[in-house]
């Protein structure tokens, strides 16, 4: 086993770690905000921050990336804290907990057993998770409150994780195209019948399922893809709102053609 290079700076961030704490203790000892806030009320202003990071991270923005990566700790030590008064738990409970997770589901590195390439690495992490939780199912790891498209992503991953897995990507898009015709089937564009909403959303959702697993074949982030397409569209329309407006124009007023004019102006830049 290599060992790790030594860190120059260790010193510098184990002190920085214990200023953290410092001031989390001081905090909650004299702040009225901080003295009220319970595991609960923090829980909200947690997931704002993840997304906060998640999204300098897309942008690639390294400054804000560690302003968030503060945030998101300063609420981990915050939680951490608020057990310790509870008894329950302490922020060394926490890291050493991981540190033996991770010694414990890395037996290629801290053990014996070998792993040839990354997916033995998964397969391996999945069948020690699941002797580790006692779960009767691959997917009982899998969150129950992810948002629909991560979850998606994850069960696929999970069964992939115990061989449950296509071969082949062109058999993968073959599926795609198989729940395409399904879902045109229930939702013909050509035909002006009332469609059955449910059934329409049912083949919907197949479709959507095997996009996201089509994108995993081919190493793209599905969630991370439309996230990106998202800030695409809000940026091209923030440009069609503010130059419109420089034109003496009300965007609630235009046509389709003139907003498109504009679009097309955004989509050059």
């Amino acid at each position: 086993m290599l060992k790790p290079k030594k860190d120059l700076r260790r010193k510098e961030k184990l002190e920085a770690f214990d200023r953290l704490l410092t001031i989390m203790d001081e905090l909650r000892l004299n702040c009225p905000w901080d003295k009220k806030q319970t595991l609960e009320s923090l829980r909200h202003l947690t997931i704002e921050e993840t997304y906060e990071l998640s999204e300098a991270i897309l942008e690639n923005n390294l400054d804000e990336i560690k302003k968030e990566i503060g945030d998101v700790m300063l609420h981990l030590v915050f939680y951490s804290k608020i057990a310790d008064e509870q008894n329950a738990f302490d922020v060394a409970d926490s890291i050493n907990a991981i540190c033996d997770k991770l010694i414990h589901r890395h037996p290629h590195i801290y053990s014996d057993v070998e792993a040839k390439d990354e997916q033995a690495v998964k397969e391996n992490w999945e069948k020690i998770k699941l002797k580790e939780k006692g779960n009767t199912s691959v997917l009982g790891g899998v969150p129950k409150g992810l948002p629909a498209m991560v979850k998606a992503m994850r069960i696929q991953d999970k069964a992939r994780g115990v061989g449950f897995d296509w071969e082949k990507k062109e058999q993968v898009w073959e599926k795609v195209e198989e729940e395409m015709q399904e879902f045109r089937d229930e939702f013909n564009i050509e035909e002006t019948a009332k469609i059955d909403k449910e059934k329409a959303s049912a083949e919907f959702g197949d479709l959507l399922f095997s996009l996201i697993n089509y994108s995993r074949f081919i190493d793209i982030n599905a969630e991370e893809a439309l996230e990106r397409t998202n800030l695409k569209f809000i940026k091209r329309f923030q440009f069609l709102e503010s130059e419109s407006k420089k034109d003496g124009k009300n965007i609630a007023e235009m046509s389709l053609q003139e907003m498109d004019k504009y679009w097309e102006r955004a989509k050059k830049l």
